[in-house]
């Protein structure tokens, strides 16, 4: 067989976002912790920060009441769980008896 070149034209769009510096005033013992904490998460202080202006901005958010944590775990339950609060009051009375 004879392989003959041939040019492959791919079309794709680039978007650049620009990261700006952002300077903030926090108490020491804040720093420290949060420093601590991206590094046990190994991200950095910057990461964290640009996730968590990322969600409390995101439009998707179900309800700004709940954490993204929370909002992962609604409606993981399917029907509601059918439980009602005096279930819930049984079932804690029967555990620890």
């Amino acid at each position: 067989e004879r392989l003959t070149n041939a040019c492959i034209f791919v079309s794709c769009t680039l978007f650049i976002f620009m990261k700006k510096k952002l300077t903030l005033r926090l108490d020491d013992r804040l720093i420290s912790a949060a420093k601590d904490y991206a590094s046990h998460a190994g991200k950095s202080v910057s990461q964290i920060v640009e996730e968590f202006f990322a969600a409390i901005t995101s439009p998707q958010r179900a309800d700004s009441s709940m954490t993204p944590t929370v909002a992962n775990l609604r409606g993981i339950l399917k029907g509601g769980g059918g439980a009602s609060e005096e279930d819930y009051l049984a079932h804690l009375e029967e555990k620890h008896d």
